[in-house]
């Protein structure tokens, strides 16, 4: 029986969120990076399909998997790839975010791929340039390839080969206030029909996660064995303003995952992070190790992702509105 969204074709220009795509949005892109996933495991592990395009990777934070992914994802489908940093560059003379990306446009490039500190800057740049932007993470809103990345790596795993997460639930677990993972899963996984739960400290778990259909709870130990997946966040030392939890050691024996609190989870549980871990703090190493782990079909899975979407936006079939996500 055919989907309605069968016949779909992907209209957007740009990637900016998850927040304003729809479900048949979202499930194009995911099919098409199943569609890409085979690319890594040829002998020869390139296909021509963005064959002439170039691709820069615009960074105004540090990262090391997702400017890689990107990297290797723009080289797997043939464009050329342009490495930028803000340190050492014109930025850090006082040059503004719109007239490098402006600048290097000129240059006559295709894709941004741009990760800045504030939110809503991948936003300000789609309304500056003509090329597709594709964000790689803007402050504490949104990380859409990471969200995707995410929701493939359960589906793949549950079989869901549709990517319809009815009866799914998972558990997002941490810093949630300053997690923009946390915002692209939300928004992704109640699209496609999946349940969250956000869990952690009073500190770390603004009320207002509630109005996005969330149930919102500080008891790890409660949640666990009714949940399918538990999504474990990195807690952002670097962006807290003050004193979130009394210790480290406190926050891990509430919140962190270990070996006796999976007794306490489902057999077959999915325990994902999307890294860097803090091992020890969210995460024991038994556990990011251990047979239920998909940390490492994540890193996988999102050379995928990212290679769908930077062919959706870029590629001879892309959409051409101007406008969100458009």
């Amino acid at each position: 029986m055919s989907r309605p969204d069968d016949d779909y074709r992907w209209p957007h220009k740009h990637l900016l969120g998850l927040e304003d795509l729809t479900p048949a949005d979202l499930r194009h892109i995911l099919r098409t990076a199943r569609g890409l996933e085979d690319v890594s495991t040829r002998s020869v592990k390139k296909v021509p399909a963005l064959r002439g395009k170039v691709v820069v990777n615009l960074f105004f934070e540090d990262s090391t998997r997702t400017r890689a992914s990107f990297h290797l994802a723009a080289s797997r489908l043939s464009a050329d790839v342009l490495e930028f940093s803000a340190k050492g560059s014109s930025v850090a003379k006082g040059e503004t975010l719109r007239d490098t990306a402006r600048n290097i446009e000129a240059m006559g490039i295709d894709a941004i791929v741009v990760r800045h500190q504030q939110s809503g800057a991948p936003h300000q740049l789609a309304r500056s340039v003509q090329c597709s932007v594709i964000n790689a993470g803007d402050g504490q809103h949104e990380h859409p390839t990471q969200g995707l990345l995410d929701i493939y790596t359960v589906a793949r795993r549950l079989g869901r080969d549709d990517f319809d997460l009815t009866g799914i639930t998972v558990a997002i677990v941490g810093d949630i206030a300053h997690s923009r993972v946390a915002r692209s899963n939300v928004h992704g996984l109640r699209k496609l029909g999946a349940g969250v739960v956000l869990v952690g400290p009073t500190t770390l778990l603004p009320r207002g996660f509630a109005d996005m259909g969330c149930e919102l709870s500080h008891d790890l130990d409660e949640v666990l064995p009714r949940v399918d997946v538990v999504n474990m966040l990195r807690v952002q030392f670097e962006r807290l303003q003050s004193q979130a939890f009394p210790s480290v050691r406190e926050y891990s024996r509430f919140f962190g995952l270990t070996v006796k609190r999976m007794e306490k989870a489902k057999r077959e549980v999915i325990v994902m992070h999307p890294g860097p871990i803090n091992r020890g703090i969210e995460v024991e190493s038994a556990v990011a190790d251990g047979p239920n782990s998909a940390v490492l079909a994540q890193v996988a899975n999102g050379l995928a992702v990212r290679m769908a979407a930077l062919y959706l936006t870029t590629g001879v079939n892309a959409g051409v509105n101007t406008g969100g996500n458009a």
